[in-house]
């Protein structure tokens, strides 16, 4: 998964922060109150990121209505994981990224990992457990 370019974040952001749909012209309003963007544009990276599989969209009249298809968690999740299987050293990667983290982003680490269950993972998934 790619990172996302500025105007791409924008509009994930506000989705992500709203929790609803929305439509192009809600979402320009918004992004016009900091800077000018034409709803052409919008509309345009709106649809390329429905395209990328990370927009969902219905008609809403004679507008289409967008939402997330993934939460922020989950895309920031899909990022991390990438990242990491392009390391030919995925341990050394994860042990610098830990010797990095604050106590309190460590902590936060040791809670996640306490959360989940490995003897429930997919067996197709990288790292799973092949019982």
């Amino acid at each position: 998964m790619r990172r996302l370019g500025d105007l791409e974040a924008e509009i994930m952001d506000r989705l992500w922060t709203w929790d609803r749909p929305a439509t192009v012209r809600e979402i320009v309003d918004d992004l016009n109150r900091t800077r000018p963007l034409a709803y052409t544009t919008v509309m345009t990276v709106a649809d390329i990121l429905h395209r990328k599989g990370l927009l969902r969209r219905e008609k809403s009249g004679r507008a289409w209505s967008y939402r997330p298809a993934c939460s922020r968690e989950a895309y920031s999740a899909a990022l991390m994981r990438d990242v990491l299987g392009e390391s030919p050293n995925p341990t050394g990667a994860l042990a610098h990224l830990v010797e990095q983290l604050t106590p309190e982003e460590l902590a936060a680490l040791r809670t996640a990992i306490d959360s989940v269950d490995t003897t429930d993972r997919d067996p197709r998934r990288p790292g799973a457990d092949p019982r």
